[in-house]
């Protein structure tokens, strides 16, 4: 038997496959919102959950966190899957996308702010670290400061300087909400943008459609277009974006899993001829209105949603592993090499072409 060869459990002996993604463009929320997920799994006997589907509350809700739910599919932000894993999860990482997903510096409109070097000697917002009720994760959840410090350093180094270059001022993890403002979702993530409207700091990194409502509601305006810089100088958070689930799925079920990637990968296809459809999609998935959602993802990102494991993107998610590790959003380096496991999606690939025959 060969490592492309499908395990011999059949799927039927699982009672019940999780997943879960982040709210941001991906093959796995849009194979699920096509209904291609629970088509594929119909017959099997097993229930297909989400994550995010879940009551309020949930104690479910903690494994899109620690990943200790064995029957887990995770496509989310690597800083969470990085962090679980540099923690001992027995994780492995079966693919990688990268989707530019509008990350920006907001400044306050007529500031005259366009340039990264226009950054250098001003005060820059970051939040601080979360209290999170897993004790072991405060570090590795606290992705908001995680990704405007990288952000940052990313704009920064794209004009020759560094962190030293700018004054960081410390704002709160997440934006109070205040009845009647509108304001909810991943808009209460950037809470720096507050501070920047009353001139407390004079930039703020801020990613995805969400954060661009939230700019406009407060008549911020977008200084430095990140997305249009080097591929270098915008890894993050979610660039390069990590597919994981733990060891023993695979050990016992690789053919669910790479089923699923099947799917995932087709929704891929999909999703490069259907950007109006992916469009509407989105909306609900990012929590963002249609006007940011076309602002946050464009330059032909539904041709890229398909995940892979190239020598670049591991290259990349090495670099963020990196920063994260330097600035102590981890416990522990990680060995990219023995966390990658290139079995799924390469059977996932070979499943979806014997389906087009």
């Amino acid at each position: 038997m060969n490592d492309l060869t499908l395990a011999a459990t059949t799927p039927a002996a699982l009672q019940q496959l999780w997943f879960t993604r982040c709210p941001v463009p991906t093959a796995t929320g849009l194979a699920y919102k096509l209904g291609w997920l629970d088509e594929e799994f119909a017959s099997d006997g097993m229930t297909l959950a989400t994550l995010q589907e879940q009551p309020a509350g949930s104690a479910l809700a903690r494994h899109h966190y620690d990943h200790a739910l064995p029957e887990l599919i995770r496509e989310g932000g690597n800083m969470l899957a990085l962090a679980a894993r540099a923690q001992g999860a027995d994780t492995r990482l079966i693919g990688l996308t990268w989707i530019d997903e509008g990350q920006a510096i907001i400044v306050r409109a007529g500031s005259g702010l366009h340039a990264p070097h226009q950054l250098k000697g001003l005060r820059v917002a970051l939040p601080a670290y979360i209290a999170h009720p897993i004790a072991a994760h405060v570090r590795g959840s606290s992705i908001a400061r995680g990704m405007s410090l990288h952000g940052v350093k990313g704009v920064l180094a794209s004009a020759g300087l560094s962190l030293d270059d700018v004054r960081f001022v410390e704002v709160e993890a997440t934006l109070r909400r205040e009845a009647g403002t509108g304001i909810g979702g991943l808009q209460c993530l950037w809470a720096g943008l507050e501070h920047l409207a009353a001139g407390r700091v004079d930039a703020v990194y801020v990613k995805g459609a969400a954060a661009f409502d939230a700019a406009r509601r407060l008549g911020l305006e977008v200084g430095i277009d990140i997305d249009a810089l080097p591929q270098r100088y915008r890894v993050n958070n979610g660039t390069p974006r990590p597919i994981t689930v733990h060891r023993s799925l695979l050990d016992d079920h690789l053919d669910v899993v790479a089923r699923f990637l099947a799917q995932s990968l087709r929704a891929a296809d999909w999703a490069a001829g259907n950007l109006e459809g992916v469009q509407l999609v989105l909306q609900e998935e990012t929590r963002g209105s249609a006007l940011a959602v076309t602002q946050a993802y464009r330059n032909g990102f539904h041709h890229g949603l398909h995940p892979d494991l190239s020598p670049q993107r591991l290259a990349l998610l090495r670099q963020q592993a990196d920063f994260l590790l330097l600035h102590g959003f981890l416990d522990a380096d990680i060995d990219l090499d023995a966390w990658t496991d290139y079995r799924p999606l390469a059977v996932a690939r070979r499943l979806l072409q014997e389906r087009r025959i």
